[in-house]
């Protein structure tokens, strides 16, 4: 089974100047945890995934080694997610993501998510976004194909 049997296609994404606000939307109307980001050629540029909206409110690893994570005011942290809303997602976004090809096995996907702990990738052909896939989507294609045997 390869990744063009299991991906999904007409996938919701991103652009550079949008803003996070815009994106973190998207995400919650759809149930998604990542969206690409592209061009206007389509090109993959980067991935915005929650996590990326969430981490601009931690302080840096140094911080927390210089001082305990008792004394911060983790409320008071909150206040911050307003302004990365108001962020453009270039600022945010993780760049050159890693990708697999809709010809790689479903498997060669889900070793490169398993290895890098991420819960989807996004599919590239000829360096334009054609789909994502996700380890649901591998295991959904290889229960129905297999399950029966």
């Amino acid at each position: 089974m390869i990744v063009r049997d299991v991906m999904t296609t007409g996938v919701l994404y991103a652009r550079p100047s949008e803003e996070v606000r815009s994106v973190v939307t998207k995400m919650l109307s759809r149930h998604c945890g990542a969206v690409p980001v592209v061009d206007d050629n389509h090109s993959l540029l980067g991935m915005v995934a929650v996590r990326d909206v969430l981490l601009p409110l931690y302080p840096n690893l140094g911080d927390y080694v210089h001082d305990s994570v008792q004394s911060r005011n983790f409320l008071d942290m909150e206040e911050g997610y307003v302004s990365v809303l108001g962020k453009k997602v270039e600022e945010v976004m993780s760049r050159n993501p890693r990708t697999v090809s809709p010809e790689d096995p479903v498997l060669k996907a889900a070793s490169l998510m398993g290895v890098h702990n991420f819960r989807r990738m996004p599919v590239v052909e000829d360096n334009q976004l054609v789909g994502m896939v996700s380890i649901g989507d591998i295991n959904r294609g290889l229960f129905f194909q297999l399950s029966s045997q």
